[in-house]
């Protein structure tokens, strides 16, 4: 195991020079090949949209994502047609807070066998001020307590980081998690670290030109989580409607997925940030009754605001496109100007 992340350092080091270094053409290219090929992405940034991706549909969604200002990860499927997207989601992008929804989901199946309630109260998980990577865990103190019903509320719709601990302590930690995911069929997905200590240790990597294992997820395996969650194939019907709701409340990340979706439409979402990335995942229902999930994780592109506007400008080419092919439309592109 040791040799293999070795190897896998190793690769993305030598990525990650051809990304501030000039270098021959074919050197370059074989450093992204072999990259690509440790990581289980066939390229990184296609280079011939038409000769990858068969449909306008996919070649439109494929040149948003363009990866040469960092890597950008895409997954959606069409939750009736089945219908999927794919860039770069075999591809691992750190998750940042888009694992509460797993770690809330995990507490609400500990819900439905009896272990606790909505009513239980837990305290708030309060970060301590200490230095960067001084400890394996970042020192917490126990807060105020609430019910968990209302810690899940602010996990979510606020992407409150004590809240998110509180919970996560509660089912058993990052393993407790993971075991879930594992349990209900969701692979590449891990979380390694509590919040506190995720956000304290942020920025040891940037994730536009390395790929960190711990506390990430590929696109495919996100969406995967998302579907089984809507679709009723991991918690009963009144812990989707918690969980669910709770995401319909979002308040963070205006101007990711939601920006561009037509107020007809109704978005289920959970954002993630972190150094040099930035995240939007949820279910998008469209006013024909059809629904689609996604996944965007952009890296890079330069600031938080472009990469928010490339999350907003994907969401709504999928949006389109998904829409177009409900309504036995010939997908043409989207017009980015507004409603």
């Amino acid at each position: 195991m040791t040799t293999r992340i070795f190897r896998l350092a190793a690769a993305a080091s030598a990525f990650a020079a051809t990304l501030v270094a000039p270098a021959a053409h074919a050197q370059s290219s074989a450093l992204e090949a072999a990259f690509d090929r440790t990581f289980g992405t066939d390229v990184r940034a296609p280079k011939s949209f038409e000769a990858r991706y068969e449909s306008p549909f996919a070649q439109r969604i494929a040149r948003l994502a363009d990866g040469s200002d960092g890597r950008i990860g895409v997954a959606a499927i069409d939750l009736v047609s089945g219908e999927e997207i794919s860039i770069l989601g075999d591809q691992r992008f750190p998750m940042a807070s888009t694992s509460k929804i797993a770690i809330a989901a995990t507490f609400l199946e500990g819900v439905e066998r009896g272990r606790w309630s909505l009513t239980s109260e837990f305290p708030l998980m309060v970060p301590v001020q200490s230095a960067k990577f001084s400890s394996a865990a970042a020192p917490v103190r126990k807060g105020s307590y609430m019910p968990a019903i209302d810690l899940i509320e602010i996990m979510i719709t606020r992407s409150s980081n004590p809240a998110t601990d509180a919970l996560l302590r509660v089912v058993g930690g990052p393993a407790a998690v993971n075991e879930w995911a594992r349990r209900n069929g969701i692979r590449e997905f891990s979380i390694d670290r509590d919040i506190a200590t995720l956000v304290r240790d942020d920025g040891e990597f940037d994730p536009a030109k390395h790929i960190d294992l711990r506390d990430s997820a590929t696109p495919r395996a996100m969406v995967d989580l998302l579907s089984g969650l809507y679709q009723g194939r991991f918690l009963s019907a009144e812990s989707r409607q918690v969980l669910l709701g709770a995401m319909s409340r979002t308040r963070t990340g205006t101007r990711r997925i939601p920006a561009m979706i037509p107020s007809s439409a109704q978005v289920l979402h959970k954002t993630g940030s972190l150094n040099n990335t930035s995240s939007d995942v949820g279910i998008i229902k469209m006013p024909n009754g059809r629904a689609f999930a996604v996944a965007i994780y952009v890296t890079g592109q330069g600031t938080r605001g472009q990469r928010e506007a490339k999350i907003a400008s994907i969401a709504r080419a999928l949006y389109d496109g998904y829409l177009s092919r409900a309504d036995g439309r010939q997908y043409a592109g989207a017009n980015y100007g507004g409603e």
